[in-house]
């Protein structure tokens, strides 16, 4: 499936403008593009809600080349709880460590040039801390499973990834697409996958013409579909159609439509500033403090 991208894994967000701050100062990402929604997603992109929210999209470098995060924001929600479906994200960059360090960032050294911190919320992340290279530092996304075989059997003989590697004592296997892409682990937890509210989702592409038929294997395959295919407006952007599958462990996973994707996707040089307007504007902590009320906890 060498057609197929890795793209990006969705965050939700309670405290934007300190995710914000961990996000740009801290691990040293870049702003590529903010979108504010005044409906819900037909696709649930910002979970269970139909209110107003926010997409923020982070990363290194383009979305064309590198894996980002997707950072969405519902106003008004203020804290999610957090399961033990997403285990990390492994980044290299000896500058992140650095950024950590000086900004009093939590980090703890788990083994020799690996630290683990969080980003607000409590997500777990890795940093490497050797140089950042030249191409996406973002090594692999890992996420908790509770029947390691079913599991593998699932993203490789139904969507086509390959093994590249198998941890026998750490009950891991890697797997991707292509081996310049950013990669999927898969961690046996040894028990049942918690979801919590803070549940994420991890996007890939494939070409569209593959979209109808990713959606006709999972029928018979008798596998489960939240959403069938369907098409996705963002004001004054590209078109997309996603189809929105979930794996054994229900793990939410999105496969869009390479070609149009890559137009909605394109970096938007007013993405940071477009940000930092929504955060000056967004008055909703003000308004809860000022009425002695707490934003609500999903």
């Amino acid at each position: 499936m060498a057609m197929r991208r890795t793209l990006h894994f969705v965050f939700k967000v309670g405290d934007r403008a300190k995710t914000a701050t961990f996000y740009r100062d801290v691990l040293g990402m870049k702003i590529l593009r903010h979108e504010e929604f005044e409906e819900g997603c037909k696709a649930t992109c910002n979970g269970p809600y139909d209110g107003k929210w926010s997409k923020t999209m982070v990363g290194f470098g383009p979305e064309d080349d590198h894996f980002v995060a997707e950072l969405t924001y519902n106003y008004g929600v203020g804290e999610y709880n957090l399961g033990n479906d997403f285990q990390g994200l492994t980044l290299q960059s000896s500058q992140a460590v650095r950024n950590a360090k000086r900004l009093g960032w939590p980090l703890t050294e788990v083994e020799e040039a690996l630290y683990r911190t969080e980003a607000p919320g409590g997500y777990p992340f890795y940093l490497v801390d050797r140089e950042q290279p030249t191409t996406d530092p973002v090594q692999k996304v890992c996420l908790g499973v509770s029947d390691l075989p079913k599991s593998t059997n699932y993203w490789t003989d139904l969507l086509g990834m390959k093994v590249l590697g198998k941890n026998e004592e750490k009950k891991t296997i890697l797997m991707g697409y292509e081996d310049k892409q950013c990669k999927l682990e898969l961690h046996d937890i040894g028990g049942s996958v918690d979801h919590g509210t803070a549940f994420g989702r991890i996007a890939f592409s494939c070409p569209r013409d593959q979209l109808p038929d990713l959606e006709a294997l999972m029928k018979k395959e008798n596998q489960k579909i939240l959403t069938p295919l369907v098409s996705l407006d963002t004001p004054g952007k590209a078109t997309v159609e996603v189809v929105i599958l979930a794996d054994p462990d229900a793990h939410e996973i999105c496969f869009v439509g390479d070609e149009a994707f890559r137009e909605l996707s394109k970096v938007d040089p007013k993405g940071n500033a477009l940000l930092d307007k929504a955060l000056a504007e967004d008055k909703s902590d003000e308004w809860f403090a000022k009425n002695n009320r707490q934003k609500a906890i999903a």
